[in-house]
């Protein structure tokens, strides 16, 4: 009889520490709900110019998604705790590009790094509970991890408002860059002082700090933060105005001695992180990592997966399903997965590790979480729309706030389907959540105008569709982690968020194509406004009653849709999980079990 693991002592603040990153990666996500007009406006933008700020959003899923397996992998090669700790300085690097923006491309780059940088931190959260935890007891810590991820579209729209309440859009990047480097630095110290049964890699020797390396780095960002901010007091000084002024008749701000300097240090850096014999960030080990986990596979998946979100994120929803360049972006998809499978058939060691999927629940897992991410941006997204077309107007904050019995439901139903997985299997947990959802879109698509009046109407079905979502999270992860190896965990983990957010993608494309046919269906029936309002009017209550009940029908075809989804995402967990071991003995070993 094989002997029982015990949790490592630590494990525990180790796990709160990455599930509280998690979380806060999460609300960054979704604080850009009330911030993004101010943005715009920071940055040369006007309202009317939403489409031109697409990037933006785009910009951040790109970074999340597109270079999630890349690093999933190198999570399962060099060990979790670095790989999270980097995350974290990565997110904040980018929250502080992000704060001191002076311009779309230089916001959208903050964006990009934010995106790779918060999306690292889920995958190898999961991995790491996989690490820590036998199988038999992952429920309730996947439970957890699910819970505080999705409490983050609760928090960060409250977050973003209260620190709009009392300053500007950039408070909330500062405050992300303070956040991610303090919880970095104490994961750090406490992968330091790990025992050594933790799953991590041994820190190298510290006793003496990169005090070269650690000055160059802060005279870069210093001299950075002077060139993107240009400070007034300085720029407007006779007597330190000059550095700022561009040369010649350039009009670009790093053409000049401000500038320049801030490009030398950069170079410099770099320089002394690739040839000093211990620098505080050991760029050459890092990078042999990089080639170690197949970086042109990565690369060829990262093009896979950008095309399809630039694809679709980039596109008009009430207008397009996919965007003008939209079937370009798709074509070079095609060609790389093409690509990248005869790269994976032929390479040595491959980004994904052959037979990382072999098992049924194991891919299945992929597709039960695509079809969750379809329907669950149909109740992010065509709510609070709802909301808007039937109650609430033009009042983006009051039909967002629609939302929070679904929300506050979904941590709920994660926490509770963990708990249930230590006796429950995981594909009955998964198709009851999908069920309880799937009754919830359907009820919705039986909503009168009036119902979000009626808070006894509404408010029950919204608590229902959000426990159900909730209660299909953990069930997921475990079944993907029972049955696929553990040195494979972080990579394997990557692409079940990858799956859950281009089903999101997809499907808000999908589902809205849906919705717009229903509409132009009953408004091709409608008489003209002249004959509806009488007396020459192009516009009265009447026809925009009518106008509102087609509305109100769009959004009922895209809850049809939605229902649709989670009933096939319940039925894939029924079948699919059938074998997988999440009440016990794994099928696949687990770092640091004794045998």
């Amino acid at each position: 009889m094989s002997q029982v693991r015990s949790r490592p002592s630590g494990s525990s603040i180790l796990l709160a520490l990455a599930a509280v990153a998690v979380a806060f990666a999460a609300a960054d996500t979704y604080v850009v709900v009330l911030s993004l007009p101010d943005m715009m406006s920071s940055v040369g933008l006007s309202g009317e110019q939403l489409q031109r700020a697409a990037p933006i959003i785009s910009g951040f899923l790109l970074g999340y998604v597109a270079m999630l397996p890349l690093i999933g992998r190198i999570a399962d090669l060099r060990g979790r705790l670095p790989v999270l700790v980097v995350s974290l300085v990565i997110f904040g690097f980018g929250s502080l590009i992000t704060a001191a923006a002076y311009d779309l491309p230089s916001l959208v780059t903050g964006r990009f790094l934010q995106g790779i940088g918060g999306g690292g931190l889920v995958p190898v959260t999961l991995a790491l509970v996989a690490d820590i935890y036998p199988v038999e007891r992952r429920g309730v810590p996947l439970g957890v991890v699910g819970a505080v991820q999705e409490l983050g579209s609760v928090i960060g729209p409250l977050y973003g408002a209260v620190v709009l309440a009392f300053g500007s859009w950039r408070d909330i990047f500062w405050i992300n860059l303070t956040v991610g480097l303090v919880l970095a630095a104490a994961i750090s110290a406490l992968g330091r002082q790990a025992p050594q049964e933790l799953p991590v890699e041994r820190s190298r020797d510290h006793s003496r700090p990169d005090l070269i390396g650690l000055l160059l780095a802060a005279l870069w960002i210093t001299a950075l933060l002077l060139v993107m901010r240009q400070p007034t007091a300085l720029v407007t000084s006779v007597q330190w105005g000059g550095p700022f002024v561009p040369f010649g008749s350039s009009t670009s701000i790093w053409w000049s001695q401000v500038g320049l300097v801030a490009i030398a240090l950069g170079l410099l850096l770099a320089g002394w992180l690739l040839l000093a014999p211990r620098p505080f960030f050991a760029v050459r080990d890092w990078w042999g990592t990089v080639k170690q986990a197949d970086l042109l596979g990565a690369l060829l998946l990262a093009v896979v997966l950008g095309g399809v979100i630039l694809a679709f994120s980039t596109a008009n929803p009430s207008i397009e399903v996919l965007s003008p360049a939209g079937s370009w972006y798709l074509a070079l998809a095609a060609v790389a997965l093409i690509a990248f499978g005869v790269h994976h058939r032929r390479a040595p060691a491959p980004l994904i590790p052959r037979g990382s999927f072999v098992e049924r629940p194991a891919w299945g897992g992929l597709l039960v979480s695509f079809f969750i991410g379809a329907a669950l941006i149909a109740a992010l997204v065509d709510i609070p729309v709802f909301a808007r077309v039937s109650v609430y107007g033009d009042s983006q904050i009051k039909a967002a706030l629609v939302l929070v019995e679904l929300l506050v439901a979904l941590p709920i139903g994660a926490l509770l389907g963990g708990w249930l997985l230590r006796s429950v299997p995981a594909g009955a947990i998964a198709s009851g959540g999908m069920l309880l959802t799937a009754i919830g879109f359907w009820r919705m698509s039986t909503w009168g105008v009036d119902v979000l009046h009626h808070h006894l109407a509404s408010g029950p079905v919204l608590l229902l569709t959000g426990l159900g979502f909730g209660l299909a999270l953990a069930p997921v992860n475990a079944a993907l982690l029972a049955t696929t190896d553990a040195a494979a965990h972080g990579v394997t983990s990557a692409l079940l968020v990858v799956s859950r957010m281009v089903g999101m993608l997809i499907g808000i494309s999908a589902l809205t194509t849906i919705g717009l046919r229903r509409y132009y269906a009953v408004s091709g029936d409608f008489p003209s406004p002249g004959k509806v309002c009488g007396g020459g009017l192009t516009r009265c209550d009447a026809f925009d009653n009518l106008l509102q009940g087609a509305g109100v029908e769009q959004l009922h075809a895209i809850f049809i849709g939605a229902s649709l989804c989670a009933v096939i995402a319940g039925v894939l967990a029924l079948v699919l999980f059938r074998g997988a071991a999440t009440r016990g003995a794994a099928t696949s070993p687990l770092i640091g079990i004794s045998g």
